[in-house]
Order: C-alpha cells, then structure tokens, then sequence
C-alpha cells in the first residue's frame, strides 16, 4: 500500500510543477521577457497548454468571469493540494 501511496503522491507532485510552469511561462510571455516565435519557448508553450486546457476550460465553466484574470490554475492548485490532504490523512490508517 505504501508505492501505491508514492506513486499517487508523484503524480500529484508532477502536476503540480507542470502547472507551475505553466503559469511562469505565461507571466514570462505576457511581460514580454520570453517570445512566443522563439521555437523553443512556441513549442514548451504549446505543448502545456494542450495538457492544461482540457483542465482549464472545465474549471472556467464554474468560475464568474473575472475580466482577464484567470483564476483556473489557482483552482487546480488548491485541488492538487486538498487531494495531497487527504491522501495523507487517510496513508496514516493504513499503516
């Protein structure tokens, strides 16, 4: 029980620093310190936000719009961090 616990804990550490990315990478364009026709920085940006936005859009269909504030990645922060919660609590009746 104790790799099933790790594996899911990885997996949620993963995504966590893939939307971290995610949201540097996208103060870093809007700030204009990295440009989207660099090839690199196009395709980085492409990629996670072909991971990300299946995600997004469900949590922006809940969300009150904010006039270009996007509050989606904060939800999904807080969800990675409320299942992190619980599956600790709950590891700790395991062992």
């Amino acid at each position: 029980m104790t790799s099933l616990f790790q594996i899911l804990m990885l997996i949620l550490d993963i995504a966590f620093y893939i939307v971290l990315a995610h949201v540097i990478l996208s103060w870093l364009i809007n700030f204009q310190v990295l440009n989207l026709r660099q090839p690199v920085v196009a395709s980085i940006w492409d990629g996670l936000t072909r991971l990300l936005e299946p995600i997004y859009a469900r949590i922006r269909q809940f969300l009150p719009p904010m006039g270009g504030l996007d509050l989606a990645p904060l939800v999904v922060f807080l969800g990675i961090m409320i299942i992190r919660i619980v599956l600790i609590n709950n590891a700790a009746a395991f062992y």
